[in-house]
């Protein structure tokens, strides 16, 4: 599995990125573009703000995107929000 991070290219309300994870990240992608993925994607296929994956995490999978969740600030990790991004791993706590 991977966890991907997508970084929308304008605010969604107070959304800034979406956390997901797949095994085919591609695959899940054009999901997200064609409307059949996560409802704030489609929101923004609807509304024109585009979006794309900025950061991977290979080799994690659905408890480590729940951490990322969880820590409510994924802009530390985003490269475009962030000129020194945090490295964050599956193997930290």
């Amino acid at each position: 599995m991977t966890v991907y991070l997508i970084h929308l290219d304008a605010p969604l309300h107070h959304a800034r990125h979406y956390v997901g994870y797949a095994e085919h990240v591609q695959r899940r992608l054009d999901h997200h573009r064609n409307g059949t993925g996560a409802r704030i994607l489609a929101v923004c296929n609807e509304r024109g703000i585009g979006y794309d994956i900025v950061r991977t995490w290979d080799g994690a999978g659905k408890d480590f995107e729940r951490k990322l969740k969880n820590c409510k600030h994924t802009a530390r990790y985003c490269p475009v929000c962030s000129p020194r991004p945090r490295t964050y791993t599956p193997k930290e706590r």
